[in-house]
């Protein structure tokens, strides 16, 4: 059991060890220049910011990602117990049918809310 630690602590190690080298590395050949204040900007074209200095954005899109991300996850359980679909029997199917389910009425939910319309 020590030997798959020593594998494991030998990894992290390893990890370590080139993760410092590549921030080594960029420190010693990093540019050492001082920038001007123009340069760094937000804004580079040289124009002065009109209005607010934040953005109004829609909150359907944060919508539209979240939705994305619950598909994206249902494909990630799926996956798998389709590949075990044959040796897995009945209750895994049934589990399987109660998940999508869920995720159907989530979808219903969202729909009926409006959550996919572009406005």
């Amino acid at each position: 059991m020590l030997k798959d630690f020593g594998i494991i602590g030998i990894f992290v190690l390893g990890g370590l060890f080139f993760t410092g080298a590549a921030l080594l590395t960029n420190w010693i050949i990093r540019p050492k220049e001082h920038h001007n204040e123009n340069a760094t900007s937000t804004f580079e074209c040289g124009l002065d910011t009109r209005g607010p200095t934040w953005v109004q954005f829609r909150i359907n899109y944060f919508l539209y990602a979240l939705i994305f991300v619950v598909f994206d996850i249902e494909t990630v359980f799926l996956y798998p117990w389709a590949v075990r679909f044959n040796s897995l029997g009945v209750f895994a199917l049934v589990e399987m049918i109660i998940f999508i389910a869920i995720l159907a009425l989530g979808l219903w939910y969202a729909w009926k809310k409006g959550a996919l319309e572009w406005k």
